[in-house]
């Protein structure tokens, strides 16, 4: 499975090996278009707007110099210095909701390995108080929701989301980033999708086997439909906001929607996804908005369906087999194994050419399949960042 490049110059540096052959390069005067064995193309790039972060103009199409890197979950976990602040600052939603140490944590990873983006630190959950839902997010347990909702009646006392009013930190944060970062990445957002959210909310936290959302689905459907169309609404507004504070791109994250056979993605997902990339579309039509659906390979079709400009995919998938059934229009995100970075620098080295060549020229931002895991060694994600930056197409 293999990509072939009908185009110019050089390809990877680090792609001079035996598995070069597997790239026929030809001369041509019209614009480089990248050709898949396994079938459909990449769209063509178009010129590039360097006062653009390269984050950006990749996922416009736009001809980039090498793909654009950053790492779900960037922020903290695997740092030293990030534990230091979990010392002094031991719950998780202060630090999620003080401006000051949101920027510094966010800013951590900037600091020593400038990626190509630069999420936000805080977590799905955190507009949950402003939706009149209790939450706290506890260490060694994770989310944990004080009331879970299980009723109509419990779904008529949850409000529409006001972020302004309720998280007006994010605001700040971001817009603080912005100027930090001053265009050199990209400052990314990031909401939870309607049916991840629900799925927290009904379950009362983390679920192995999404029981309560499921028969809340199958046996009160109009209820789950009623709290996902509160989720949406509340969602869609919290880009807007996130977008005019400072954010350049968004990441939806539909973490448990892949819990959901096809047929029920489409009732309970799917619809509620469209909603919010149409409404975000009529106000920030140029705002990147990238899904991420852990476990997705059964839905990459009716991921595309949702209308965002990029799919981010987990290391379960074959990228080049990712690509091929996303089509060109659609930029892919992803997708090294987390694993891999507890791998010898090698390993990694071999493992990020390989997703690189798979994605093929243009609309991929390299980026890990899922959360880079506690305890992953600082000098391996270093070393991540520097093949990943010193790749040329």
């Amino acid at each position: 499975m293999s990509c072939s490049c009908s185009s110019t110059p050089s390809f990877f540096a680090p792609f001079v090996s035996s598995r070069s052959s597997r790239f026929a390069l030809s001369s041509s005067n019209s614009r480089p278009r990248i050709h898949c064995a396994l079938g459909g193309t990449v769209a063509e790039p178009k010129i590039t707007t360097a006062a653009e972060p390269l984050l950006l103009n990749a996922v416009r199409g736009e001809d980039v110099e090498r793909p654009p890197v950053w790492l779900m979950r960037q922020a903290g976990r695997y740092m030293k210095s990030y534990q230091i602040i979990c010392e002094k600052h031991p719950s998780f939603r202060e630090r999620s909701e003080n401006v000051d140490l949101v920027v510094e944590i966010s800013l951590q990873p900037w600091k020593v390995f400038k990626p190509d983006g630069v999420i936000l630190f805080s977590d799905i959950l955190t507009p949950l108080s402003g939706m009149n839902i209790p939450f706290d997010i506890v260490k060694g347990k994770g989310p944990v929701i004080f009331n879970p909702l299980g009723t109509a009646a419990d779904v008529e006392q949850v409000r529409e989301f006001v972020p302004e009013d309720s998280v007006p930190y994010v605001g700040e944060a971001l817009t603080i980033l912005r100027k930090e970062v001053d265009n050199k990445a990209a400052v990314l957002g990031f909401v939870g999708a309607p049916f991840t959210l629900a799925s927290y909310v009904v379950e009362g936290g983390s679920s192995k086997h999404f029981t309560k959302i499921k028969r809340l689905a199958f046996s009160q459907p109009k209820v789950l439909h009623a709290l996902l169309q509160k989720f949406a609404t509340s969602m869609a507004r919290y880009i807007q906001f996130q977008a005019d504070s400072g954010a350049q791109a968004v990441q939806i994250f539909d973490s448990w929607a892949t819990e959901l056979s096809p047929v029920d993605f489409e009732e309970f997902s799917l619809p509620y996804l469209k909603q919010i990339v149409d409404t975000v579309k009529q106000t920030h039509p140029e705002l990147p908005l990238i899904l991420y659906a852990s476990g997705s390979g059964g839905l990459l079709e009716r991921l595309a369906l949702t209308g965002v400009d990029v799919v981010s995919l987990d290391w379960t998938v074959d990228m080049a087999e990712g690509r091929r059934r996303l089509g060109p229009n659609i930029a892919v995100q992803g997708n090294v194994d987390p694993g891999v970075l507890f791998g010898s620098k090698d390993f990694i080295t071999n493992r990020i050419n390989d997703t690189v060549r798979k994605a093929g020229r243009g609309k991929h931002i390299l980026n890990l399949g899922h959360g880079i895991v506690v305890g992953t060694p600082e000098e391996n994600v270093a070393h991540f960042f520097e093949v990943a930056k010193g790749l040329r197409y």
